[in-house]
């Protein structure tokens, strides 16, 4: 299955935001719900299980100058096996332009049994736009081992190479479980806030969370590992 859904969000003069493009395709979504403080808010809904292996899904975000954008999704993705030898790509596009603010802040991927599965994010931010960007990966459901899942996420900032970040896990990823990557966690996440109003903070670990402010820009990335999604999205949240 191949689906493209696309969110374009402008100023609408008066401090609030308005959606002049809102579209999808099934199992891709996007329903308008209340704003939240101001903030237009998307969530993603899926409109089949899934992601199958072979399925080609493409999300498209561009907020303009000055607008606020929050999404969402109303579930946890699930990875899934599907025919044999395809593997499932789920490419999110993101483009903030100067004065914008986007919140991508999704449930989590789940990496079941026997899936081959590709998250792919790119978000190009302008100098002056605000950024808050979750990301995190189950490895397996309840009880079994995960399938194979790589999530890799590149962040520009004002032109400039902000962040890049990959991560595999699954029986084509050796050592993935071990003490160098996840320490046998079953569920790992990060969190990038890129805001130049906040104060920079130094790096610091506690247990399995650490905080790194980034070189290329003013932003602090969090990272955290966890025995499930509960406890991560725990740590996740500032």
């Amino acid at each position: 299955m191949r689906a493209l859904a696309r969110l374009v969000a402008q100023a609408d003069g008066r401090g609030g935001t308005t959606l002049v493009e809102l579209r999808g395709e099934t199992p891709l979504l996007l329903r308008q719900t209340p704003a939240d403080g101001g903030v237009a808010t998307v969530h993603l809904v899926g409109g089949a299980a899934g992601p199958l292996a072979g399925d080609d899904l493409r999300l498209e975000i561009e907020v303009g100058a000055g607008a606020a954008v929050r999404v969402h999704t109303v579930a946890a993705a699930i990875a899934l096996p599907g025919r044999p030898g395809a593997v499932s790509r789920m490419t999110v596009r993101a483009v903030v332009h100067a004065g914008a603010t986007l919140h991508w802040l999704p449930e989590q991927l789940v990496a079941a049994a026997g899936c081959a599965h590709l998250a792919e994010s790119r978000v190009e931010l302008a100098a002056g736009s605000r950024l808050r960007w979750r990301d995190e990966l189950v490895c397996g459901r309840y009880g079994e081992s995960p399938g194979g899942a790589v999530v890799h996420t590149q962040v520009d900032y004002a032109d400039r190479p902000l962040l890049r970040q990959s991560l595999a896990v699954g029986p084509h990823a050796p050592g993935w479980a071990g003490p160098a990557v996840l320490g046998g966690a079953a569920a790992t996440g990060s969190l990038l806030v890129v805001d130049e109003s906040l104060p920079v903070e130094p790096a610091a670990v506690d247990g399995t969370v650490a905080r790194l402010p980034l070189a290329g820009g003013p932003a602090t990335l969090w990272t955290a590992t966890a025995p499930d999604a509960h406890t991560l999205r725990a740590h996740l949240t500032p």
